[in-house]
């Protein structure tokens, strides 16, 4: 493994910058790549054998140009979906996302616990079993956000949100049963972190919200060592890829900075001459 590694992270739209933020503090040294495919966000809406078919060469494609040393697959759906795909085509090491179950179930006090995910998500036969092999005896109820993804990244945008939707969209996660009630939320969707603020803003009562980025940047660390000592810090040498090839509205730039990173020049993907819409640069982390 190269003494600066480069990592590269693909979302579907900008949900995946939680995963970002946590996994370049665990290795603040590495180098890396960004991609949105907001092409084709949201995945939701996508049958299974269509992702595979769009994110096996698309992957391919990226692999190529960057040259990546680990990919991250910041998306709950895709994971689910098309992960052993991409490790079956690609010999890169892929770290993926998939629901917190497991720390949710363990952390739980009333045994009652949700996971809020995206429709495909919850739909997967991957998170019953988790449920089955994690649940530890708790009630775990499934919910599926159908707009919630598309909130989060309106909300990155700075354009306004109705609190009401997001209530709606939350509601079904409260349950009360047999004098107990929901004390922990396992968010399901690498979006929905964005929202953090407003989920606590239209609960009904307060609960433990469990988001995934902490773990999978430990599991980076895992397969990838720490930074070496003393090299806490590296260049300004990020990308930032938007498979759209739509130019990013002021808002978003605004919000990219928020996150410690900020847009530079176009750059190219590596060798093979193909342009990238965009390019990020790391400042300030």
């Amino acid at each position: 493994m190269p003494a600066r590694p480069v990592i590269l992270v693909f979302d579907s739209g900008l949900g995946g910058l939680t995963v970002l933020r946590e996994v370049v503090r665990a290795r603040p040294d590495a180098g890396y790549v960004y991609v949105a495919d907001d092409a084709f966000f949201p995945y939701g809406r996508h049958g299974e054998a269509a992702l595979i078919a769009r994110l096996v060469p698309l992957m391919g494609e990226l692999i190529a140009g960057w040259r990546p040393d680990l990919v991250v697959i910041a998306c709950n759906t895709a994971s689910t979906l098309v992960l052993p795909h991409l490790r079956a085509a690609h010999a890169v090491p892929f770290v993926g996302t998939v629901p917190a179950i497991k720390p949710a179930c363990a952390g739980s006090r009333s045994r009652l616990v949700s996971v809020l995910g995206t429709e495909a998500t919850v739909k997967r036969e991957y998170t019953r079993a988790l449920i089955r092999d994690f649940g530890q005896g708790c009630a775990v109820t499934l919910v599926g956000s159908a707009h919630l993804a598309a909130i989060a990244e309106a909300a990155l945008r700075d354009e306004p949100v109705d609190a009401a939707a997001v209530a709606a969209e939350i509601a079904p996660c409260f349950v009360a049963q047999d004098g107990r009630r929901t004390d922990t939320i396992a968010l399901a969707c690498t979006h929905y972190p964005l929202l953090l603020d407003r989920l606590r803003a239209a609960s009904p009562w307060s609960v433990d919200w469990i988001d995934p980025a902490p773990a999978i940047a430990r599991r980076v660390v895992d397969l990838l060592g720490g930074p070496p000592a003393g090299q806490a810090a590296r260049p300004a040498a990020d990308r930032f890829v938007f498979t759209s090839q739509r130019p990013p509205a002021p808002a978003l730039v605004a919000a990219l900075e928020g996150f410690g990173l900020r847009l530079q020049d176009a750059a190219r993907p590596g060798s093979d001459g193909r342009d990238a819409p965009a390019a990020l640069g790391a400042a300030g982390r």
